[in-house]
């Protein structure tokens, strides 16, 4: 048997495979080591029925998550699920190639990641070369739910925000200044108090508002993500995966045939892809 995982910083997907077939399709809490240490994440593990029930049967584990980018936040990770799945051998990587392997397999193009988080990556058909795109939701993160929730929360502080829209928001959370600025300045990982508002985003995607916000947060996005890549790479395919890319495609497509670039493919969840790739490898 094999799982598979592909994580953001909200959710983790997971598949459990033997011999082509699914044994079981769950999500759980995202893992990723800039905000979970191992244990941490084993203790989100032994919460799930499915994963105790099936760990001595797992024999290999692929992880693929935001944040695994270095040897260090790897090791977390795969320290965690060596503990756990312990007779199973364990591999992790970042989400990048994960994006990769399930748009290109083994040919060259241009990985772009718009979910909750955003980033993008050469791919030679092998390997994701370095850059210093992935800079988080303080710095980076542009065109992605993180970074819209950071836009409409700023509007909701300033009142800057259309009528409407600051009404509805205020309906949905019941927020106040204190509470958010407590949330951002003294408590941890505020990235996991930003990831439901991409609920806000996705029920109010017809509004007038949040379609300017997710065009601007594209338009960003290529600029500094894509069109660098495609200058030093002009002749490879651009593929696109993630929840908010897939959710706003019109946008996103709009988007890049204003920067005259085509997308070769938009994968809500790459999940499926790589299931399907590893389950021919095993």
């Amino acid at each position: 048997m094999i799982a598979v995982v592909y994580s953001g910083s909200r959710y983790a997907f997971w598949k459990l495979a033997d011999k082509g077939q699914i044994i079981s399709d769950f999500k759980t809490q995202g893992i990723n080591p800039f905000f979970n240490d191992e244990k941490s994440i084993i203790s989100l593990l032994n919460k799930n029925t499915d994963l105790i029930n099936n760990a001595e049967k797992i024999k290999k584990i692929y992880f693929f998550g935001a944040g695994a980018s270095s040897k260090a936040r790897k090791e977390i990770i795969a320290n965690a699920f060596s503990s756990f799945f312990k007779f199973g051998k364990v591999f992790v990587e970042h989400d990048l190639l994960a994006a990769a392997l399930a748009t290109c397999e083994h040919e060259k193009g241009i990985i772009g990641i718009i979910g909750s988080g955003s980033n993008a990556a050469y791919y030679n058909g092998k390997k994701i070369k370095e850059n210093n795109f992935g800079l988080g939701y303080i710095l980076g993160d542009e065109g992605s739910s993180n970074w819209m929730s950071l836009q409409i929360l700023k509007g909701f502080l300033t009142e800057t925000l259309p009528d409407n829209i600051h009404e509805a928001f205020q309906r949905r959370y019941d927020l106040d200044r204190k509470t958010i600025l407590e949330k951002f300045y003294k408590k941890p990982s505020p990235t996991l108090f930003l990831n439901p508002f991409a609920d806000f985003i996705r029920e109010n995607k017809t509004e007038k508002y949040i379609q300017s916000l997710v065009t601007t947060g594209f338009d960003e996005y290529f600029r500094k993500y894509i069109i660098p890549l495609k200058n030093q790479y002009p002749k490879v395919p651009v593929h696109m995966v993630g929840a908010i890319a897939a959710e706003f495609q019109t946008n996103l497509v709009h988007v890049a045939g204003i920067h005259d670039i085509q997308l070769s493919n938009i994968v809500k969840e790459p999940i499926y892809n790589l299931l399907n790739y590893y389950s021919n490898k095993n």
